[in-house]
């Protein structure tokens, strides 16, 4: 195995914060690099630099976080080097599931879609308007990726959501953790908020 094999770029690893050259430079977010040759055997490390779809993977996901590194620049409070902190030690959990590489391979999918869509790396459909009844009224405003899996990122007031597409007998359903979003027909069926009455709602003008 030569070199370049044996080190496999693991976007995921620990992110750190590098130092500020100056007061006027952002600061860089450090994405390192894994020796696949210290790796144990145990490690999830182990299994993304021994199985070559995952590696590639990882390197698409350190291309991408560097692209959303460049739209982050003046995100206050930064976000971006939390998140990836979380990811991986969800992608690291992986190793407590029976299928581990699926696990793994469904975590690296995710986030690569994730930040594709928050940061506008790809370019989306929308945004689109959809009028809701309700007391009061309510409007949320949803932008569709084309990114894999689909993802579309919704607004309502001053809170925004990341959901993900979803298997659906009809019509097209996107699901975050408290958030879903149906659309059959020409109305889409909003929830808000986990535990939340559904809101019936159609595209239109403001």
């Amino acid at each position: 195995m030569n070199s370049n094999r044996c080190k496999t770029l693991l976007a995921a690893v620990t992110v750190v914060l590098a130092p500020l050259c100056s007061a006027s430079v952002p600061t860089p977010v450090v994405v390192q690099s894994v020796d696949c040759r210290q790796a144990t055997t145990s490690s999830i490390d182990e299994l993304v630099c021994k199985d070559q779809e995952l590696a590639a993977l990882d390197r698409q996901l350190a291309g991408v976080f560097a692209e959303a590194q460049q739209k982050a620049i003046d995100e206050h409070p930064p976000r971006l080097p939390a998140s990836q902190r979380r990811w991986l030690r969800e992608r690291n959990d992986c190793w407590k599931s029976t299928t581990r590489r699926e696990c793994v391979d469904h975590r690296y999918r995710l986030r690569i879609a994730e930040l594709q869509a928050r940061y506008r790396l790809l370019p989306g459909n929308g945004p689109i308007s959809y009028r809701c009844a309700g007391r009061p009224a309510s409007k949320v405003v949803v932008t569709f990726f084309k990114t894999e899996p689909p993802t579309l990122i919704a607004q309502r007031g001053e809170k925004t959501s990341l959901m993900f597409v979803q298997a659906s007998a009809s019509g097209v359903k996107y699901q975050s953790q408290n958030e879903s979003f149906w659309e059959h027909q020409g109305e889409a069926t909003i929830v808000w908020g986990r535990g939340s009455q559904a809101l019936r709602c159609r595209p239109g003008p403001e």
